[in-house]
Order: C-alpha cells, then structure tokens, then sequence
C-alpha cells in the first residue's frame, strides 16, 4: 500500500523556515487544484474570500464557500479540491515559529483548532483579511522587527477569529464551566489515550467523579464520555491506516493494544468494517 505523505513548510524564506503565507491565486495559478489525500506537521490556515470546491478533513466532508476559514491541527489527514478564481490566503507555521507554551497563546490556538471550518459575513470576513493581508506584507518585504510583527499579528488574528467564530457559529451547549472542563478532557485524551482508555482514569485525573465527566460530555456533544474515547481512537486508527503501510499489529501497538485481535475487533464494532477492508476501501 502507498502512505499518505506528511507534508512539511518549504519556505523560501531561510530566516523564517517554519512559516510561510502565500495567496490563494498564486497557489492555484489560474488552474483547478486537485490534492490528493495527505497531512502535515504544521497548522494549516486556509482564508477564503472567494471559494468553490470540496474539502474532506478527518474523513469528514466541506463544501468551499466564499468567506469562508479553514483551519487544521498538525496530524489531521485532508484531500482538498478548489477551483481556478478562488481567492484569500494559505497560512502555514509550527510550534517552533509561533512558540505557544512561551507566548502564552495555547488555549486560544486550540480553541480555534476546535472547529475546522468557520464561515462567516463579509463584513467579519474583512476584518480577519486585513490582518491576513499585513502579515503578507510583512513576510514579503522583511523589514526590521517583521518577525515580531508576524507574530504579533497572529496572536490578533486568532483572539478576533475566536471573538467573530462565537458571533457566526450557534451558541456551544453547556455552561462555560461545562465547556472548559470538555476542553481539559479533550487535552487529556490527545496526550493519553494510548494508555488511558477508561473514563475512571480522566475523571480522576480531573477531579470529578464519572458521573460528573459524563454529564459534561452529554451536554456539551451529546455523547457519554466513553463515546469521546473511543471515537478519537478509532479517527486515529484511521490516521494510521492510512497515513502509514505499517502492518495492522503495529498500528495496534502504537494505539496502546497489546492484542491485536482485540484492536480488530474493536474497529470493526464502530466501524462495521476490519482494519485491513477500511484501509483497501478507501477511495
């Protein structure tokens, strides 16, 4: 089987190697783009002032509209299909670039990682542009401090794209107390589900009962916190399967399974299909 390919930053830009902004039109360069299945190890900001086209992210299907955002964590697997006269901008950067634990911008980046798309107005869309639109210049002319900058304006862009998303998007079910405790699941999951597989060990680790986690998780996504854990690891079967020709006990070892029979079997109850059928089916 031929893996997915894990794309990275080629920037021509030595000072700033793990960053890049370009337009949409120089990117499509008056022809469709057809991309293949494939994923990266940097965040993937996709501004569209006008869009047409199809954008599967996660196994899960967009349709390209104008005025529209996309915007993709490192790891998650995406086909994207845009068509020649589309217009905005492609913002690319890792961690190394826009170095979140020490700017303090972790919550809000993984707030707006959360959701992959946001559409909105054209009087918000604007907004958020213009920003895009400065950092451009910046990138492009490097002028003394245009690093600074860059990221300066970055830590802008997400905080308006956080405060416009909540206008735009329906209300979030539960409290925001209910919302920043699925958040810290959700963390803790990310980082432990290949060891911790039992709602008991996340509830502990939070301070709350069982009881009380499945409150919040019913609440805020419908869905029992077993639910939560079992649907991220099969999405990262799913990575695996197609990211990778690694052979299926191996996958099942990374996923934290020491039998794989039992991987199998556990793929194939919420999926109705074998790890090897979803992996030659895929199209």
């Amino acid at each position: 089987m031929k893996s997915i390919p894990i794309r990275h930053i080629k920037s021509e830009k030595e000072v700033a190697p793990n960053f890049r902004i370009r337009t949409v039109d120089a990117l499509l360069g008056g022809k469709d783009m057809v991309q293949e299945l494939h994923r990266h190890n940097f965040y993937f900001v996709l501004a569209l002032k006008k869009g047409k086209g199809t954008h599967e992210i996660d196994f899960a299907p967009y349709k390209v509209e104008d005025n529209c955002f996309f915007i993709m964590r490192p790891g998650q697997v995406h086909q994207l299909t845009l068509k020649a006269g589309s217009t905005g901008y492609l913002l690319e950067f890792n961690s190394e670039f826009y170095q979140l634990h020490e700017r303090g911008t972790s919550q809000v980046l993984r707030q707006a990682t959360h959701t992959n798309l946001c559409r909105m107005d054209t009087k918000a869309f604007t907004k958020l542009h213009s920003v895009l639109s400065y950092i451009a210049e910046e990138f492009l002319e490097q002028r003394e401090g245009y690093l600074q900058i860059i990221k300066s304006n970055l830590d802008i862009f997400f905080i308006e794209f956080l405060r416009q998303r909540k206008q735009h998007d329906r209300p979030a079910a539960g409290s925001a107390y209910e919302q920043e405790k699925l958040q810290q699941f959700l963390e803790q999951l990310e980082k432990n589900a290949r060891t911790q597989k039992q709602v008991s060990e996340y509830a502990d680790a939070m301070n709350m009962s069982v009881y009380q986690l499945n409150n919040v998780t019913k609440t805020t996504l419908g869905k029992t916190a077993s639910d939560v854990i079992n649907d991220h690891i099969i999405l990262e079967a799913k990575r695996y399967l197609l990211a990778t020709a690694e052979q299926i006990n191996q996958i099942a070892y990374h996923l934290g399974y020491e039998d794989p029979s039992y991987f199998i079997r556990f793929f194939k109850k919420h999926t109705t299909q074998t790890p090897e059928a979803f992996r030659s089916n895929f199209k």
